[in-house]
């Protein structure tokens, strides 16, 4: 699984910053971004294998970010898992269109778990 690139955004410095070490630590290649409104130009320039969105993202936010992604012809497959400390995320990242959600806060092994779990289920559709 490693070798792949994930792509992150979220307005948080502090969470792109521990992500991008974690995951960086654990083989994987990460770009990262503070705004989502930009999330096809920013997805054709990376071409990642995952993506991580932050539901309270400006300028469009999360939801939005994630179904711009998803009605794309050649992105919609990218795995997008939808992060937020919201009780409700279940239902934020199914109305986004999401893969999966990790809920804020999370653990290392759980975003670790979580990422390897996506990608492998992209790689066997």
């Amino acid at each position: 699984m490693k070798n792949k690139t994930i792509l992150i955004f979220d307005d948080d410095v502090n969470i792109l910053e521990v992500c991008t070490i974690i995951l960086v630590d654990a083989g994987y290649t990460v770009k990262i971004s503070e705004t989502s409104h930009d999330i096809i130009e920013k997805v054709s320039e990376i071409h990642p294998d995952i993506i991580l969105m932050d539901n309270w993202i400006p300028e469009i936010g999360g939801i939005e970010a994630t179904r711009l992604l998803k009605k794309h012809a050649d992105y919609q497959r990218i795995p997008v898992v939808y992060i937020s400390a919201n009780n409700d995320i279940h239902l934020l990242a199914e109305k986004a269109g999401a893969d999966a959600y990790l809920a804020k806060p999370f653990d290392i092994t759980e975003l670790e778990n979580t990422v390897e779990r996506v990608l492998a289920e992209a790689e066997a559709k």
